[in-house]
């Protein structure tokens, strides 16, 4: 006799976010199941592997080994996204708006946009936009993101609630999504989503980020948090919850200390050229295995091995 594997009852399901314009944009979401649980429900849309690039030249901020991969194109924005498209099969792009950062550049918000909006034209793939969580930078940055790519159906984020009303406006106004960003915690980001909805967005348009921890670093708050979502999406029907989820892994990975420690400085933790790739591919998985319905890397190795991950699974 088969082995017959006892089977989940959903009775919810996660909402389709359509991301970017054209033959490109990506649908994520719509998963009427468990994270690779297909034989318990539907999963029309598997998860998406987006890679980041900086507005600004990272050669100072970057070990050697995040570099490498990009050393050609490290000073053009525009050059860079093109590559993670056309040699790496980048399907999604997010762009770390670190220029706009106070506390170092703090460039003027329309030289960022111009930027964003340059890299936005030079690929015809979804683009997401992060921003580095300043309420009164971001919003400037975004509003005007928004406005000089109107209609592109960019992902700004992070929108919190300290700055919900005025990017959730400027999404509302040049149509764009939402990404919903709370301090790991489920009550929070289930108000944010509530308020939200108040402002007018339409929950098509909403992307949750719970908040990423990396490995050694707060993965498994991060886990948790997006499991609990997706449990009270899929099996408790909780309507503000049930939004694709996107995981801003490489970002928090390669920042770490353990990732650009070198061989001389940690000879126990290994290869440091293969070190922050794993890092990258272990919490990668982990948020995949939570929820995460996009996850964001950086290094071209560590998406092959993510999307061989999800070919599998699927």
């Amino acid at each position: 006799m088969a082995f017959q594997p006892s089977k989940q009852v959903y009775s919810g399901q996660i909402r389709e976010v359509t991301l970017g314009v054209g033959d490109k944009a990506v649908v994520i979401g719509g998963k009427a199941a468990y994270p690779f649980h297909s034989f318990e429900g539907s999963i029309p849309h598997p998860p998406k592997v987006a890679m980041e690039i900086w507005d600004k030249d990272p050669t100072e901020d970057w070990c050697a080994a995040a570099k490498e991969p990009f050393k050609d194109v490290l000073a053009d924005p525009a050059a860079w996204a093109k590559k993670c498209v056309s040699e790496f099969g980048a399907e999604i792009l997010v762009v770390q708006t670190k220029s706009a950062d106070p506390n170092a550049d703090n460039r003027p918000a329309d030289q960022v946009a111009e930027t964003v909006k340059k890299i936005v034209e030079a690929v015809d793939v979804p683009v997401v936009v992060w921003g580095v969580a300043n309420h009164e930078k971001d919003t400037e940055v975004m509003r005007a993101v928004a406005e000089k790519c109107t209609g592109k159906r960019l992902a700004l984020s992070p929108v919190e609630d300290g700055d919900y009303k005025q990017i959730g406006a400027a999404c509302l106004g040049y149509q764009h999504i939402v990404v919903s960003s709370s301090p790991i915690d489920v009550n929070l980001a289930k108000q944010l989503n509530i308020l939200l909805g108040n402002l007018g967005v339409n929950s098509k348009d909403i992307v949750i980020d719970p908040t990423t921890g990396g490995l050694g670093y707060g993965l498994e708050y991060s886990y948790s948090v997006m499991e609990r979502i997706v449990q009270a999406a899929l099996t408790q029907e909780d309507e503000k919850l049930q939004q694709p989820i996107i995981a801003n892994v490489g970002n928090e990975v390669w920042k770490s200390k353990e990732a650009n420690l070198s061989a001389e400085d940690a000879p126990q933790l290994g290869d440091p050229t293969q070190r922050a790739i794993l890092m990258e591919c272990i919490t990668a998985v982990d948020l995949l295995l939570a929820g995460a319905d996009v996850v964001t890397l950086r290094h071209p190795e560590s998406v092959k091995r993510i999307k061989g991950f999800i070919q599998k699974m699927m």
